[in-house]
This record gives structure tokens, sequence and C-alpha cells, in this order.
């Protein structure tokens, strides 16, 4: 491949899907066997997900994602049509590099005005030469970046009409050959995630005036705190488009476990439904009684327990730190915890499984923390299976046409898609397994469907509802705990479980759409069939 290409394309073909079925199977055998097995026994939907998250996790998925795309290629148009677009190119170490930036810019129709060079030291230069009277959109570069073809038509329609001062677009990575790789299909607006992720900064247009150019003059890392400063004015407005073709991008910054939690921390009223296991619940409440926080309430909900030990046990807890509610009948969930809170007394409820094992004490300071703050809804924290794998970290709506746990089966330490696993940020919806919500806010929300969500997807339904009210889920990895996954109920495998999980199942598609939905905080080049952040092929 010609490294000066402007426009560097992947070679499509049977080969292509040869290799990236190699690159699963090598991945995981058995994974991959599975799979197979499950297509050959017409199990498409078991199938589908373990095949999409083995194909797309291939290092060669984007290369026939890119073979795929060119079939629907941007949109090519009147690049003069509405206001102008400035390039602010940064000089980077290579001359090479600016002058490959330079003819892009070029070809695409955007002037330039590059920074750092004899007859344009600083931004001061630069905003002089600017006509701010047309109301231009900035776009800030770095030498040996380029544009997509068609991406300045494609930032001109979507801000048309728009009150944003601010634009951002997806980007991928030029490697030494000029291939295309790497790519950040990126979340919608997500301010919490911006905290510890930069995913605007040289892929994004915006606008400014003179004043702030020359304030920022003498700031070695301008164009970051330029889009720092625009995104306070307006929420970004993103294009789902890969627009910028980039040699690097900023990293994301993995906050310190633990962290400091400053101010007074409410009561906090733990809810625990059981039924039996007994060396579950002892092994949850020693870790509620280890955990560093100033003030809970335990209101363990026992559904029809009949092991002597694990009675004798419940009779025995200590007053008036736990509490005991009998709840009879058959497993529901949502009425469990509404009945307990109704009995709360904490300003702030946890919902907590039996199963859930905690492995550190600032888990519950962190949460409740975050479930103060006035745009908060639920908290989610990121829960572990027993062999250290990521169990929840934070839930994605249209998986599987219906919400899944994102990032599933991956390890901590790996990097997985972009951090995301790592770091607080808004979601859709987290899980109940482990969810903290002001009571007020809970009980505004109608609390849990008793009637719709007896069991499953009761989180997500009140998730989605407190968002509405504009109190946002928040996923929190910093509180991290080890969750045994439905241990002590045992899953649905007879008939009647199997029809109750198909009915809540249209329920959460009737309500809100999860067939067809896409999730903000996902994208719609992601696989709906994977929980693993992949490109959908």
């Amino acid at each position: 491949m010609n490294r000066t290409e402007t426009y560097p394309t992947a070679s499509p073909g049977l080969w292509l899907k040869l290799c990236i079925h190699f690159d699963a199977f090598l991945a995981s055998p058995r994974g991959y066997s599975m799979a197979a097995w499950w297509r050959l026994r017409r199990k498409r939907l078991r199938s589908r997900s373990q095949f999409a998250r083995l194909l797309g996790g291939s290092r060669r998925a984007y290369d026939m994602w890119l073979s795929l795309e060119e079939k629907n290629a941007l949109p090519l148009g009147n690049c003069d049509a509405g206001p102008p677009i400035l390039a602010l190119v940064e000089i980077g170490a290579g001359k090479g590099e600016l002058e490959k930036t330079l003819l892009n810019l070029s070809s695409e129709g955007v002037q330039a005005l590059v920074i750092g060079s004899r007859d344009m030291p600083s931004l001061v230069e630069a905003a002089r030469q600017i006509d701010w009277e047309g109301e231009p959109w900035l776009l800030p570069m770095t030498a040996g970046d380029q544009l997509a073809r068609g991406a300045m038509q494609t930032y001109r329609t979507a801000t048309h009409g728009t009150d944003a001062r601010i634009a951002y677009a997806d980007d991928d990575l030029l490697n030494g050959k000029g291939r295309r790789t790497a790519p950040h299909f990126k979340p919608d607006w997500n301010s919490e995630l911006f905290h510890y992720f930069d995913y605007l900064t040289g892929a994004c247009i915006l606008r400014s005036s003179r004043q702030e150019l020359e304030a920022l003059a003498q700031t070695p890392d301008w164009a970051r705190q330029l889009v720092a400063c625009k995104v306070g004015e307006t929420d970004p407005l993103h294009v789902r488009k890969i627009l910028h073709h980039r040699g690097s991008r900023p990293r994301p910054q993995v906050p310190a476990v633990p962290c400091q939690v400053k101010g007074e921390l409410p009561c906090v009223t733990v809810i625990v439904p059981t039924r039996n296991r007994l060396d579950l619940l002892q092994t949850c409440l020693k870790g509620i009684a280890a955990t560093d926080y100033p003030d809970v309430e335990v209101i363990i909900v026992d559904n029809d327990s009949d092991d002597p030990q694990t009675l004798a046990f419940l009779a025995g807890l200590d007053l008036p730190r736990h509490r005991v509610l009998r709840h009879a009948g058959a497993f529901n969930y949502s009425a469990i915890n509404n009945r307990a809170v109704g009995e709360a007394r904490g300003q702030l409820l946890c919902l907590l499984n039996n199963d859930i094992e905690v492995i550190e004490p600032t888990w519950l300071a962190m949460m409740a923390a975050q479930a103060l703050r006035a745009d908060v809804g639920a908290v989610g924290a990121r829960l572990l299976y027993p062999d250290g794998r990521i169990q929840h970290a934070g839930v994605v709506i249209g998986v599987g046409n219906a919400a899944g746990h994102a990032h599933r089966f991956l390890k901590p330490d790996e990097e997985g898609y972009f951090y995301r696993h790592a770091l607080p940020q808004f979601t859709s919806a987290v899980t109940a397994a482990c969810l903290v919500v002001s009571r007020e806010r809970f009980l505004a929300a109608g609390g849990l469907d008793e009637c719709n969500f007896p069991v499953a997807f009761n989180d997500v339904d009140l998730c989605m509802r407190l968002n509405q009210r504009g109190w946002q889920s928040l996923y929190e990895p910093r509180a991290t705990l080890v969750h045994h996954e439905s241990v002590s109920r045992g899953f649905d495998r007879d008939p009647v479980g199997a029809a109750r999980f198909a009915g809540e199942l249209a329920a959460l598609q009737r309500s809100w759409g999860t067939a067809e939905i896409v999730d903000p905080f996902h994208h719609p080049e992601l696989s709906r069939a994977s929980e693993r952040f992949v490109v959908g092929l």
C-alpha cells in the first residue's frame, strides 16, 4: 500500500474472512467450537452472541468493517455551503507529517492555519487572521492527522440548525504504513466519562472567539483547554461517523483506588433478600460489617427459608443494626425490595444480593457519595465473578435486543475497549445486585415494577424511569465486589421460569424499545450481539 495515499483502504475477500475466523479460534478454541456447535443445533442466538465476541475481537475485524463500509461512503457535496471551517494545525516533530496533513486538508477544501510556524508562531497571530464575523468553526488538529473524505460536509450537515458550540466524531489511527487501525466508536456526550478520558480533543470542530484563543496562546495544551471550555457551555453534538484518522489520541486516565470521600454521609439502608444458603448470607453480612461507613441499617428480607440453621441464624442477629422481614410466597425481587423500602430509615438505599462478597471497605462510601449528586439516579458497582473476571460494568440497552452487562468476562487489568470498564461514567442502567439510590428518588420513580418485572429486568426498568426524570444512572468501578451470581436462587430452566422470563423480556421491549434502540453510551457500529464492545460484522 502506498504510504502517502490520502485515503487508504482495506482489501476485502474470502481470505480476510478466513483469517478472522482463525483469529477467533486461536483466541478461544473451546468458545469457538461451542459457538459452532450451537449453530449446528440451530441455537442461533447463543451462537451469534459467542461468535460476535470472538470475531469482533480479531485484530482484522476492522479491515472487514472497512471493506463493508466502502459501500456506504460519506456523501460528497458543496463544502463551501454554511459557515467556514478553519483548521488550526499544531506543528509536530516531522515536516513530512505536516505536509500530509496540509495536502489532506486542501483536498477537503479546508483552510489551514499552522500554529508554531514562522509566520504564525502562536494562537495570537492565528486569531488576528480569522474573520470572526463569519462565525467560523475551528478544527484543532495535530500534524500527521487527516480527515475522512467528505468529513466537512458531514459535519456541516450534522451541525446545521443546532445551538451546539462543539461537535465531535469517531476516529481511528493511522499506523506507520498508512493503514487504518484501532477504531474508536464513541459514546454520545458523557460528561462523567470525559473527566477521565478526553475523547473529543483532536476529533472535533468548535466555535470560539478571538479573546479565547489569545488567552490560551501561552498554554501548551491549548487545544484540550479550548475543548474543556466549550463542553462547559453546551452539550457536545456527537456525529456517529469516523471523520478523523489520527497518528495518536489521548489515553484514558484510570482513577486511583481507593478514592477519598469528602463530606458527611447519611444513613444507608442495605436491603438483602435471602432464602436459605446461610454460607452466602454470612459472607455478605460479614462484608457489610467490615465496611467503612458511618451509619448503616441492614434489612434482611427472608423469602421462605426452611433450613433450620438459616432460621436460627436469622433469629439470633443483633438489633437494631439488623432487622429481618418475612416475605412469603413466590420469589418476586421487586416486591421484596419495595416492601423493605417501606420499612427503611436511610436517606439512601443499597439493594444488595445475598451472594455479594465485599472485598474492600470503601465501596459503600464511594457509591453513596455519587448517589447524593443532584444529577445522579442509580449507582452501580463493578462486580467480578469469583475467578476475577468482570460480571458487571454497567448495562447496555439493546444488546441481545434486551439489555446486557458491559465488558462481561474481561479481566480488570486488561485494556478492553479503551479501559471503559475501569472508568466512572454515566450509563443507561446498572444492576440491582449492588445498587445505591436515593430513597426519595426511588419512590418518585415508582419503585420496582412488581407486575411486569418480578425477577428479571426490574433494575433496568427502574434506571430508565430515573433517567427520564433527569437522574442518570452511573457506573462506579472504584467500588468493586465479587458476585456469585444467582447461586442462592438458581437459574430458571423450567417451563414456568422460561415463560416468565419471556414475558419480562416482552415487557422490556414494549416499554423501552430495546429491540430497536441504540444505547446513547454504546454505538450503532458496535455489535448488538456481544456484551464486549467489539466491531459489529
